[in-house]
């Protein structure tokens, strides 16, 4: 399960197909050395994104799998 707490880095290693769930979001830069120790919440918040919504969505890819 993906939370609000992980790093991009961890929830990118944890659920590989993540990216594009980024993307939609407006979250580019999933490769920047930020994104290695900044959470899911705070780069929700940066980018202005509703974060349950973007926890939905990449929770959401664990079902499918």
């Amino acid at each position: 399960m993906i939370t609000k707490d992980m790093t991009i880095a961890q929830v990118m290693e944890e659920q590989p197909d993540c990216a594009p769930v980024f993307m939609e979001y407006g979250m580019h830069c999933l490769g920047c050395a930020i994104a290695h120790g900044e959470t899911v919440e705070q780069a929700a918040e940066v980018h202005g994104i509703d974060l349950a919504a973007l926890l939905d969505a990449l929770n959401s890819l664990g079902e499918k799998a």
